[in-house]
């Protein structure tokens, strides 16, 4: 028999806004270790991706990573795969920003390295149909998507271990399915039992074994630096693997060569769909315990069979659903993508660039969405998204008069208002009671309404034997019956105490979260009012073109007790003065979520909870933001 075909990738990458300690770790003890051994040894060749953000960090800290990089690339060892440079979930982008992201990377990888990038690791190999179309425009030959990604079409899994093909818009593009098994397999069982389910393809007379994942599993991810390295399971892996070499059972290639080498699969239209646990992370808790439940009733027998890949979860835009806090910063990154084209493309335009770069970053993924490895529950990771969102509007609307307008924002059906000039922009929420869900001070580039809600999630739910020694205790966390922004008005009884109040396990007397309020806007060249109106409260919200914001109300007391409390909840995402009149007792206790990450259950700063307790028969007052002294605002 032949040497079955070894196609191994590795992905290295470190999201935009991570620290640099964490970063420089990571090369440390995974990435930097994990190349070296294999090129000590002479394994070789294999594919290589490493993401925009972490060549923008190796190019400033570690010039000697990317020599190493280099050379190996200029002798044929390693194989570079292109992304997109921001390491964005490309489905989730406009199509021209799609070739966009790719051509740079591709340019990027021919400036470092000399190397023209034909292959592509797909982030998060969130797949849609449309996708074929605009990576073969940006010249992409061939992606790297999991095998499930054809079982979900009824592809039998015998049929996998071979390139295929799919098109859109008569453009083709060939598709490398990745072997589940595999990524379970490698590191975490021994070296024999991967070897032995090489030599079962081969016996089967299968031409390929396909394996790319995260190069965070040799050494990053918590336990796998001591098993990988110190109790020896690489050097055992090459030890098996280049003794199956020698003796002609198994030959290293790279995608290219295999793409070359191995008759096609075939014609397949891959639906839009991403990894099995992805899937499942993006449904809501109630689903997520229905799925699981069908999966027991099915059994391990079905689902190691055809059947497996026709139970499935949501697919990734689903966050965007489940979590507000995602969509806002996504159709945001929307917004000023096309507001960045539409001027750039303006003759005598200025130069817009440094705008497009921070639109780019604001596309990484990982503070788009929530698993165990997604990033949206790492406060640092939105704000540098946020931090990029506004870099890119402090640039495009410099020089811009106060405006508004009123549009769907978050594309939910409803209005919003948005406000902007060259200080500020906010958003403002009529149809859950005039909430601020956005406000950007261009000066600190900060977006102090970013606190994320505390939320239910399926892994609340699991039994205290299920969670390792040393994570969060199991007892239940904190939960927010309505989702935090700025001034989230309610009327609080007099005997409700702060600790329960943090808690979020109470009921208001009334609230206007989610009261949809008629308005109407009253503007000039110095500010803008928004006056809003219903179930018994007036609010006004006026933002001045330098930023400043103030909220004034007045209420209806009628039917409500006397020693009851007029209680506007403002969640800020970092400290601003705060400034209330009639003077009150205010509460504040810091908002902490309860998540899973790959260490565990993690408890996590979000912000702070500053909420006035105006007592209710006053039937007025106003609440004034401003930046603390120091913070230039402009």
């Amino acid at each position: 028999m032949e040497p079955i075909r070894f196609a191994l990738g590795v992905h290295d990458h470190q999201p935009v806004g991570n620290f640099d300690h964490i970063v420089a770790q990571h090369v440390r003890e995974a990435y930097r270790p994990f190349l070296e051994r294999l090129t000590e040894r002479g394994f070789a060749p294999f594919t290589l991706h490493v993401s925009g953000p972490l060549l923008a960090w190796l190019e400033a800290h570690d010039r000697p990573f990317l020599d190493l990089v280099g050379r190996l690339a200029a002798d044929g060892k390693v194989e570079l795969l292109a992304s997109g440079y921001d390491e964005p979930i490309l489905a989730s982008l406009p199509r021209a920003d799609r070739v966009e992201q790719v051509a740079r990377m591709r340019e990027e990888l021919h400036r470092l390295f000399g190397v023209e990038a034909e292959g592509l690791w797909l982030t998060e190999r969130v797949w849609e149909p449309d996708l074929a179309a605009d990576l073969a425009e940006a010249g992409v030959r061939y992606c790297l998507v999991d095998d499930r990604h054809f079982l979900v079409s009824a592809i039998p899994k015998e049929r996998l271990h071979a390139p295929w093909w799919t098109e859109a818009d008569g453009k083709r593009l060939a598709l490398f399915p990745i072997d589940e098994r595999l990524r379970y397999l490698v590191p975490f069982k021994p070296p024999s039992q991967v070897l032995g389910y090489l030599e079962h393809l081969r016996a089967q007379g299968h031409p390929l074994a396909v394996l790319a994942d995260d190069g965070e599993k040799y050494g990053g991810w918590p336990g796998t630096r001591a098993w990988v390295y110190e109790r020896g399971w690489l050097s055992e892996f090459l030890d098996v693997m280049l003794g199956a070499m020698g003796r002609g059972e198994v030959r290293l290639v790279t995608f290219a060569g295999a793409l070359a080498e191995v008759a096609s699969g075939g014609l397949a239209y891959v639906p839009a769909v991403s990894y099995r646990e992805m899937e499942k992370w993006a449904l809501p808790p109630e689903a997520v315990h229905r799925l699981e439940g069908l999966e027991r009733e099915l059994g391990e027998h079905r689902l190691a069979g055809p059947d497996a890949g026709l139970v499935r979860g949501a697919h990734w835009r689903n966050f965007l659903v489940r979590y507000p806090e995602s969509n806002r910063m996504h159709k945001k990154m929307l917004a000023l993508s096309a507001l960045h084209r539409a001027r750039a493309g303006r003759p005598g335009a200025p130069d817009l660039g440094e705008a497009r770069r921070a639109v780019g970053r604001a596309q990484c993924n990982d503070a788009y969405w929530h698993g165990v490895f997604g990033g949206l529950y790492l406060p640092w990771l939105r704000s540098a998204i946020w931090q990029n969102l506004a870099l890119a509007e402090r640039i495009l609307r410099a020089g811009e008069p106060l405006a508004v307008e009123v549009t769907d924002v978050d594309h939910d059906g409803r209005d919003e208002i948005l406000l902007h000039s060259a200080a500020v922009s906010a958003v403002i929420a009529p149809a859950r009671g005039g909430a601020v869900e956005e406000y950007t001070l261009f000066g600190p580039l900060t977006n102090y309404a970013d606190v994320l809600t505390r939320r239910h999630e399926a892994y609340h739910d699991e039994p205290p034997h299920a969670h390792q020694a040393g994570e969060a205790p199991p007892d239940a966390p904190a939960y927010d019956a309505e989702d935090r922004a700025l001034f989230v008005d309610r009327v609080l009884a007099a005997d409700l105490s702060r600790e329960t109040y943090a808690s979020g396990r109470y009921a208001p007397l009334r609230t206007w979260a989610r009261s949809p309020l008629r308005y109407r806007i009253e503007a000039d060249a110095r500010a803008a009012e928004v006056v809003l109106e219903g179930d018994g409260l007036e609010k006004r919200v006026r933002l001045a073109a330098d930023g400043t914001l103030a909220v004034s109300y007045r209420w209806d007391a009628a039917g409500l007790p006397a020693d009851a409390r007029f209680a506007p909840e403002i969640s800020l995402a970092a400290p601003l003065d705060v400034r209330t009149e009639p003077a009150a007792e205010s509460w504040r206790f810091p908002v902490e979520t309860v998540a899973k990450s790959e260490r565990g259950l993690e408890r996590t700063p979000q912000g702070e909870s500053y909420t006035p307790l105006i007592p209710v028969g006053s039937g007025a007052a106003s609440v004034a933001l401003r930046l603390p002294s120091g913070v230039p605002p402009q």
